[in-house]
């Protein structure tokens, strides 16, 4: 993406294309640095003079490399921008320059050119990028401030600037910080226009123009509204007209109800007409031709500065009071409320507003995205970030664009307010990915996992659980902890909360005696009975002081209806004791009931029809909670590292042997170069009782050829030998089995059976490097005990990867065995995480078994796959969706 043409929004949420410069550019630049105005020319080149024209131009337009780039920046046709940087003397630094046309300043033109050359830049190794300004360009020095630059005093009225290609903690907060603004300005017309037009009204009820224009208008849209056909002089009591271009004024959104061929006519006219935001709701079935329309149509859209959402989508939705907009062919109109949704299916999108009026969730906005052709979720994420009226925010994903910069929306947005998903295509986790333990483990499914799990995404199986789980996080406070109260005049079911909430790994303590006495409760202290005869008061008051009590954190009542009492009240009740509470979140189960009520009393308390339901929204809740509450950790480089000798190792093989399985030597090399040691000697087989004589006895032999990834499967590995006989025994057993008699051997010392491990890297082509961590040895994938994180990994992050393990209590110590030196542990992540950034060549690593001791830890095998990276989408890079 670095190297194409990109489009990116400017501050004004304006679309600019970024592109390399190239030879046929010369004019447009010459016409750009001769209109220059004497003082321009003098902020840029420290002269007034026009003298530098022809040199700059011949520097600019030569053919890019490894020490050169230069972008352009283009509106429409126009070159407004250029930057560029040059590398002096093979150094990780270059030499930074931009320049935008004056009537376009202020628009972060600048800063889009300089964000554009780092991501360049970084793909060619270079860490920094410099450069000298006037102390009196105060825009430029503008620029440099708002990317985090480091700067040297002024020396002689010029200061010097520093620019990292790979942006810190705080160079990142800026940079997400002008992407939402932007994508909020560039998105408010598609989902907040002040006038509407809907081509392809047709006159007749069925249609899908004519029924979109219907629910605009049953949704009381207070802005002009504008149907368009050709074919008729009124819809729906509305003056109609032949084309956009004849309307009154340019619509701020149009809504494309035409076929397929008709299309890309209309979306000229729109970017004639000046239109500002599109929805394309035709469908254009698969075949032939169809990407060739759909990137015609997004082409047209972005060179107007036109935001489209879809195409193949059933249109979107607003119900903020002001805006009152209901653009969907949907068959229900979704009460008002806090919940925000987007969804790739439009069937799926339907379910969900269905569900969510059934169980009175209230919809701030909904987005069908359709084909995601141009607007995606990640824009939506950044939109929702400030809309007031979103409390929470729903998704359909059936896929990523791209996930690293998905990963840093949603985390932030989490961080202000709930983000839950339906992620499809589970069926597809149990596919292989590789030949090696880590890849089999770091499934396309298990990576989703890991992504939503450090962003704080709540992942739910349908949309059923993710309405269930929105309606606790909408309307009931975050919980403070995990311990849960389980209450209510149904005995059997309250049985079945608590064993549910302890399945969900959610604590159902027992509460204190002298509290349960005065909860009248019977029987076991938590939960508490209180009998299908208890009265609305008993109920009322048990359940406000179990909510008050500060023994519990969370709160299920069930509630059973039976002839003897008055469920109503007895429901009105429940309501009125959790309101002494407000600060504790409730779920409550109502069994029963023809129609009960969607929530309860003032607190909105949701109610559901199970214990199983609620009890999963609660656990949904509580694990939010917990995310919320952890530090996100800090970044850290273990000492010791040596990238560029590690990298200088993988190219040279890449060149020599190009990518594959690599021999244990190299393999061994590079993990040396992060710090990481395997113990033993790669040797010849006919030097196989030296080494072990060296070693000292008794020892372990394996061939060291990269090809045999699963040795033990393989019988090739022979353990515990004490003599030379057997050394040399071993080693015939393995060239007979593996035909190979020339073939190198590892000899090793025999390890003390602790706790085994696996550790490892893979690099997906779309998530980029992963790190793992898991149960190790010959049953690794039996007992599927592993850990997946994402890349950043930080030193929180390290710690928690061992600690969420099944098998975690080994290595903290049970039952009299010492525990093992977990801070060894996370420096060996830590280690690989930096490895798997610096050299992101490598495409699968394992560590298998990794023995973890009182003393330490020791690689027993290890196993490497090179090959030449896919170009994962930047994380860094403020693109808009590429046209595809």
């Amino acid at each position: 993406m670095t190297e194409a043409a990109v489009d990116v929004l400017d501050a004004t949420g304006h679309v600019v294309r970024l592109r390399r410069c190239h030879p046929g550019d010369a004019d447009q630049i010459r016409t750009l640095l001769s209109a220059l105005s004497p003082r321009s020319r003098y902020l840029r080149f420290f002269s007034s003079g026009t003298s530098i024209v022809e040199p700059e131009l011949a520097r600019l337009t030569r053919p890019p490399g490894p020490d050169h780039a230069a972008v352009v920046a283009q509106l429409g046709a126009d070159i407004v921008g250029i930057g560029s940087y040059e590398r002096l003397g093979g150094a990780d630094s270059a030499e930074l320059a931009v320049l935008v046309a004056e009537r376009w300043h202020g628009r972060g033109i600048g800063t889009l050119l300089v964000e554009q050359l780092a991501a360049i830049a970084r793909r060619h190794a270079i860490s920094t990028l410099t450069g000298d300004v006037l102390a009196v360009n105060t825009s430029m020095l503008a620029v440099s401030e708002g990317l985090s630059a480091r700067r040297t005093p002024a020396v002689a009225g010029v200061v010097g600037i520093r620019i990292a290609t790979l942006p810190g903690e705080a160079a990142l907060a800026a940079l997400d910080a002008r992407d939402r603004s932007a994508e909020h300005r560039s998105l408010r017309p598609a989902l907040a226009p002040r006038s509407v037009a809907v081509v392809g009204a047709g006159r007749a009820p069925g249609g899908v123009g004519h029924e979109v224009l219907v629910s605009i208008l049953e949704g009381d849209f207070p802005g002009p509204v504008y149907p368009v056909n050709p074919h008729a002089d009124r819809v729906c009591g509305l003056t109609c007209y032949a084309s956009l271009e004849q309307l009154p004024e340019p619509p701020e959104l149009a809504v494309i109800a035409v076929p397929v061929p008709a299309c890309a006519a209309v979306l000229r006219d729109a970017a004639r007409r000046g239109v500002r935001a599109v929805v394309v709701l035709a469908e254009d079935p698969d075949g032939d031709g169809r990407a060739q329309r759909q990137q015609e149509l997004v082409r047209i859209a972005r060179d107007a500065s036109m935001r489209m959402i879809g195409p193949n989508c059933i249109g979107v939705l607003n119900t903020d009071p002001t805006v009152r907009l209901d653009a969907t062919f949907a068959p229900h109109r979704p009460t008002p409320g806090g919940l925000a949704v987007a969804s790739q299916s439009g069937a799926v999108g339907v379910a969900v507003l269905d569900g969510a009026t059934r169980a009175g969730v209230g919809i701030s906005t909904f987005v069908s995205l359709g084909n995601k052709a141009d607007v995606s979720g990640n824009d939506l994420l950044a939109y929702w970030y400030d809309d007031d009226s979103t409390r929470a925010v729903a998704l359909y994903l059936e896929s990523f664009g791209n996930p690293g910069r998905f990963a840093r929306l949603a985390r932030q947005l989490g961080r202000r307010k709930p983000v839950l998903a339906v992620k499809s295509g589970r069926s597809s986790s149990g596919r292989r990915a590789g030949a090696s333990h880590s890849a089999a483990a770091a499934t396309p499914d298990a990576i989703v996992d890991a992504l939503f799990a450090q962003a704080g995404v709540v992942r739910t199986a349908d949309p059923d659980e993710l309405l269930d789980a929105a309606r606790m996080l909408i309307d009931q406070p975050l919980p403070a902890g995990d311990r849960v109260g389980v209450i209510g005049n149904a005995g059997g079911l309250n049985i079945l909360a608590a064993d549910a909430a302890e399945a969900a790994g959610l604590a159902v303590p027992q509460l204190p005696g002298s509290l349960v006495s005065r909860l009248t409760g019977r029987g076991q202290r938590n939960p508490v009975d209180l009998g299908a005869g208890c009265t609305p008061d008993t109920m009322a008051d048990a359940v406000s002081r179990l909510a008050t009590s500060g023994a519990v954190d969370a709160l299920v009542v069930t509630v059973i209806a039976i002839r003897t009492a008055d469920t109503s009240t007895l429901l009105h009740a429940v309501g009125h004791g959790l309101a002494a509470a407000p600060a504790v979140p409730a779920a409550v189960v109502v069994v029963g009931v023809q129609d009960p009520p969607s929530q309860l009393g003032a607190g909105r308390n949701p109610v559901y029809p199970s214990v199983e339901r609620a009890v999963r929204a609660l656990g949904h809740s509580v694990r939010y909670a917990r995310w919320r509450r952890t530090a996100p950790g800090s970044p850290v480089t273990p000492p010791g590292l040596r990238p560029d000798l590690a990298r200088a190792r993988v190219q040279q093989h890449l060149g020599t042997a190009g990518p594959g399985w690599v021999p244990a030597q190299t393999a061994i090399s590079v993990l040396a170069d992060y710090g990481v040691s395997v113990p033993g000697h790669v040797v010849p087989a006919s030097a196989a009782t030296r080494a072990a004589g060296q070693i000292g006895y008794p020892v372990a032999v394996k061939p060291a050829t990269g090809e045999l990834v699963h040795k033990s499967e393989a019988g090739v590995v022979r353990l515990g030998l004490s003599t030379d006989a057997a050394v040399r025994a071993a080693a015939a057993e393995i060239a007979a089995v593996t035909e190979q008699p020339a073939a190198d051997l590892l000899v090793q010392p025999m390890v003390s059976p602790d706790v085994e491990l696996l550790a490892g890297i893979r690099h997906d082509p779309l998530f980029g490097p992963v790190v793992l961590l898991g149960a190790g040895g010959t049953l690794t994938e039996l007992v599927d005990d592993r850990i997946v994180h994402l890349l950043p990994l930080t030193d929180l992050d390290a710690a928690a990867m061992w600690r969420a393990l099944r098998i975690a209590p080994a290595l903290t110590g049970q039952r009299g065995q010492s525990p093992v030196d977990t801070t060894a542990i996370e420096q060996l992540l830590l280690r690989l995480a930096r490895l798997a950034a610096d050299v992101p060549e490598i495409a699968e690593l394992d560590l298998n078994p990794v023995i973890a001791g009182p003393d330490g830890l020791t690689a027993v095998d290890v196993h490497l796959r090179l090959a030449h990276p896919a170009e994962a989408p930047d994380p860094y890079n403020r693109t808009l969706r590429p046209i595809r």
